[in-house]
């Protein structure tokens, strides 16, 4: 399994610089790294991992060549969740490659992308984007008004 980086040795992440539609988060996540590590921010703070979250992160996330930066002892795990027509309303988690399948629904949907420390539970959100097209529906008959 190839690994994905999340640090500053992939800058804009795996999918590229930005475009329209997707919102980074890195600033945020180096700001509470940086205060985490002056002390601003206790352990407790940070990594406060949902049981599910890490649940989906151990059987489904994709692993990561990034370390932790709170425990600094694992890799970090992308895990990614969708939101939107025909799904539940709590979303659902995505297995890699499955966002592509999104694509060809119609409808548009919400994604998000969280990394995860399954040792010491941080967490944090590093992108949201949307997949798919809400125009996407059958084109409409064209009527002209009668004489």
């Amino acid at each position: 399994m190839a690994g994905v980086g999340s640090g500053s040795e992939s800058f804009w992440g795996a999918g590229g610089p930005p475009h329209p539609g997707r919102i980074e988060y890195r600033l945020m996540r180096e700001s509470v790294v940086s205060q985490y590590r002056r002390g601003r921010l206790g352990r407790l703070d940070v990594c406060d991992a949902q049981p599910e979250l890490l649940r989906v992160a151990r059987n489904v996330g994709r692993e990561t060549t990034t370390t932790c930066p709170i425990c600094v002892e694992a890799k970090l795990v992308h895990v990614s969740f969708a939101f939107g027509p025909r799904l539940p309303s709590s979303g659902r988690a995505l297995i890699p490659g499955e966002i592509g399948e999104l694509t060809r629904n119609e409808g548009e949907f919400a994604c998000y992308v969280v990394e995860v420390c399954t040792k010491c539970c941080w967490n944090h959100l590093l992108r949201m984007f949307t997949v798919g097209s809400q125009g996407r529906t059958k084109a409409r008959r064209r009527t002209t008004p009668g004489p």
